[in-house]
């Protein structure tokens, strides 16, 4: 909502909670609505637009004072389902998306950049693909004022240059607990470290940093080792669109709120750096908690853990923890026993046993393991061995 009043009349003006902000015009006067000099409108909390008062600009001039009614004009910044369905529902709460800017999507996400692309033509609005956001500054500048910007897994950083053109910032969906969890498959890292949760955090973007900036809601998901990163990601998309929401209400009843302004210490931060498909290799020299703990964090929607048997290359899809009936030898890799839920007991290092359930051998269906193993003769772990049985 929009209004005109004069200025010695903006002292009685009584604001409830839906303010969002102050979008101030001067106008030469009621009948003139001729913005003066200005192509932009100005900012400002409505407590500070009392500190204007003394200005000569404003003396004898009207002003414009536009009011959120909890109602935001958003940019969505990013990519994955989790974003894709956070706009859906930001326009169900009756928030406006003005702009849509995406990238390339990554294997395992289920929503595209064609997605987007049709979303923006459901909303009627800008549509850009492209990893360099500054190449879309030009439009966001002119397009009517646009007060935030949702942002979720865009492939590269952020400068202030674009941050700055929104008045209430960039909000990014994080998953790691901040500060302790910054940058990549935070998720996959806190699985492997053994961590008892993992966070989400919606915070402030500040340019040319990596998961930095004031933290407006936080979240936990409690973690046991038997978790999977299938898990953890069911819930950041249920939990995440919900957050960005709170979020937005936080911030319309309060543009200066913050839950927790991070610390600039470089020591409460752990900086996690990106994980690849090769990475899954499974050495069974390893622990069996470790071993687990790899097949948990690499499990779908990502490419899964994986081993050899008879040459040929199997993936791990689940598994979970047994124990020795007695005190045993074997070579890490050795299939011990089959039980008849269809798993199959694999050793490890340390001694340990991991039994394995779900598994997939190249070009195949995933199946039980008890039916890929046909004797306690066999090792996993042997990529050389096609013709030993």
């Amino acid at each position: 909502m929009t209004t005109l009043i004069t200025l010695e009349s903006y002292y009685s003006v009584r604001v409830s909670r839906s303010l969002t902000f102050i979008r101030i015009h001067v106008f030469l006067n009621t009948e003139n609505i001729k913005r003066y000099e200005a192509a932009q409108p100005y900012y400002h909390p409505f407590e500070s637009l009392v500190k204007l008062r003394n200005n000569e600009i404003w003396d004898r001039r009207c002003i414009e004072i536009a009011f959120g009614d909890d109602e935001m004009r958003i940019a969505i910044i990013g990519r994955t389902e989790i974003l894709y369905e956070t706009a859906k529902l930001l326009v169900r709460r009756e928030h406006e998306i003005a702009l849509i800017i995406t990238s390339r999507a990554a294997p395992e996400y289920t929503r595209s950049e064609h997605d987007f692309k049709d979303l923006a033509k459901q909303f009627s609005v800008p549509f850009f693909c492209t990893p360099r956001i500054i190449e879309t500054r030009d439009v966001i500048c002119s397009l009517s004022s646009i007060h935030v910007g949702v942002s979720m897994n865009y492939p590269t950083v952020i400068p202030s240059e674009i941050i700055q053109l929104f008045p209430l910032g960039i909000l990014n969906a994080h998953g790691g607990d901040l500060p302790r969890y910054r940058g990549n498959a935070c998720q996959a890292w806190v699985i492997l470290n053994g961590e008892e949760r993992v966070g989400l955090c919606i915070h402030k973007m500040i340019g040319e940093e990596l998961d930095s900036g004031d933290i407006i809601v936080r979240d936990y998901y409690p973690l046991t080792l038997e978790t999977t990163i299938t898990e953890v990601y069911s819930w950041m998309a249920t939990k995440n669109p919900a957050l960005f929401v709170q979020a937005l209400d936080l911030l319309a009843a309060n543009p200066t709120y913050i839950l927790e302004q991070q610390s600039k210490n470089p020591a409460d931060a752990l900086r996690c750096y990106p994980r690849a498909p090769e990475d899954g290799h499974i050495d069974w020299n390893r622990s069996a908690v470790e071993i687990l703990r790899l097949i948990n964090a690499s499990t779908r929607p990502y490419a899964g853990a994986f081993t050899y048997h008879k040459g040929e290359k199997v993936r791990v899809w689940s598994a979970h923890l047994g124990t020795l009936p007695c005190p045993s030898c074997f070579v890490p890799g050795q299939v011990l026993w089959k039980n008849s839920d269809g798993s199959v007991a694999v050793g490890t290092g340390n001694s340990g046993v991991l039994l394995l359930d779900e598994v997939q051998k190249e070009g195949c269906n995933p199946c039980k393991a008890a039916e890929l193993v046909k004797s306690l003769r066999e090792r996993f772990g042997r990529c050389y061995d096609k013709t030993r049985g």
